[in-house]
């Protein structure tokens, strides 16, 4: 794919760019198929629903690890997560862990400078969906690896690398995640082209569908086509029925309103885009959805700044209603992915306590009994997601010592330029833009 010869940001600055001025996310009805799709048009600022006062939870209580609590009961599932594997966290890998924070396995093997994020678990527990940022563009494609750290392969290539087209300029496809069948993958693609100053900037974004072998893919949302720049389209999840999608919808600097983000719910034909969530909750993140289907998940960002203190964890009904904080509000942590277990009794999130680093924890769906999971700050860990099928024997088995994997970035990893050392906060991952989260997104 051809790309600006404009000075270039690197792969985190570059995330955090991406969405800028307006909110015009428009939606097409039907599916259509390929790229460069023209869109009927309906903008969010038309649709939005009246913004829900959001009160914290009877429940919710000074979220402080307490050690054996019954939030971190036994499960069945293993927990996937993102796990930074170098000190100046320029380098982060897909790994797994027990329930109960124990028996933690890196599944991935990246190159240096290689960024495997968002990872989301198959129906069956055996394969891993994660996307993969290449230190020389700072572009994301779709990978999957089994559960036992094999066979680990690109799943995406929407566009003919060699295209000189518009829409496969500077693309990124990010954010896989699998229907409740297995069937079909979700996922956000984003692309565009550098400004004049050569920071990056999401010309277009949108939610995609296709099959996990990378084939039948279809585009299910569009942004303003004639309003480029409009906002970033990312971190979509399935209801469990498999009929709806939630996503992350961001504004940029010049949107209305100004750099904020919510979360959105469409059917997978395309149709019902409704808000959930109000503007000044500034909701992000990948939303999860409680196996009854009763529930939403999701994790909110203060004003003003993203990987900042002040955020939470919240629910809200599917309809848009009942928005209530699982966390205490304000508070002096700063919060990232959130995910229900199988059984929907646990909720494993993101959370890094004030001056600190980030780890995983465990609570009781209505915000109690909140465990520390892990004690690994220098891996950052953060956008958990709880599978449902036990780990398999092969995997317990599985040697731990490096492979590096043959990646189209790997000849480049020793002269990339080194990503700026993270902040403890930043070991989140933020749900960014087309993110870091508690760090992009």
């Amino acid at each position: 794919m051809t790309r600006s010869t404009g000075t270039r940001q690197s792969p985190r600055n570059k995330a955090r760019t991406r969405a800028t001025a307006g909110a015009g996310l428009l939606l097409l009805g039907t599916l259509l198929t390929g790229c460069g799709a023209e869109p009927g048009d309906i903008p969010l600022s038309e649709i939005r629903p009246d913004s829900p006062t959001a009160t914290p939870s009877a429940a919710a209580g000074v979220v402080g690890a307490v050690a054996g609590s019954p939030a971190a009961a036994a499960h069945d599932g293993l927990i996937v997560s993102r796990a930074y594997t170098d000190a100046s966290r320029s380098t982060s890998a897909i790994v797994t862990l027990s329930p109960d924070g124990t028996g933690q396995h890196q599944v991935t093997q990246p190159s240096d400078r290689t960024l495997d994020d968002r990872p989301d678990w198959s129906p069956d527990g055996t394969t891993i969906a994660f996307d993969r940022t290449d230190p020389r563009s700072g572009t994301a494609r779709l990978w999957a690896v089994s559960a036992t750290g094999d066979n680990a392969h690109q799943i995406s290539q929407l566009c003919d690398t060699s295209a000189a087209t518009a829409d496969c300029a500077n693309e990124d496809e990010r954010a896989p995640a699998f229907s409740p069948d297995g069937k079909q993958l979700a996922f956000s693609r984003s692309w565009g082209t550098l400004d004049t100053g050569g920071a990056m900037q999401t010309q277009y974004s949108d939610l995609y569908l296709m099959s996990p072998d990378g084939t039948d893919v279809q585009r299910l949302t569009f942004l303003t086509n004639d309003k480029p720049y409009s906002g970033t389209v990312s971190n979509p999840s399935w209801s469990p029925d498999g009929k709806q999608l939630t996503f992350e919808y961001r504004t940029g600097a010049t949107g209305q309103p100004a750099n904020s983000r919510a979360i959105y719910v469409v059917g997978v034909d395309g149709t019902g885009l409704r808000q959930l969530t109000p503007w000044e909750l500034r909701a992000g993140d990948r939303a999860s959805w409680s196996p009854d289907g009763t529930q939403i998940l999701f994790t909110t960002y203060p004003a003003g700044r993203d990987n900042a203190p002040g955020g939470g964890i919240y629910t809200v009904h599917p309809d848009g209603t009942a928005i209530g904080a699982l966390t205490p509000a304000p508070s002096d942590a700063t919060y990232g992915t959130a995910a229900y277990a199988p059984d929907g009794k646990s909720v494993v999130f993101a959370q890094a306590p004030a001056g600190a680093d980030a780890d995983l924890y465990t609570m009781r769906p209505d915000g109690t009994g909140v465990a520390r999971l892990t004690n690994s700050p220098a891996q950052g860990l953060s956008r958990p997601a709880w599978g449902t099928a036990d780990v398999p024997a092969a995997q317990a088995q599985a040697p731990q010592t490096a492979r590096p994997e043959a990646t189209a970035s790997a000849s480049a990893s020793a002269s990339s330029p080194a990503s700026a050392e993270a902040t403890p906060t930043e070991a989140l991952g933020e749900p960014e833009i087309e993110d870091d989260e508690l760090d992009d997104n």
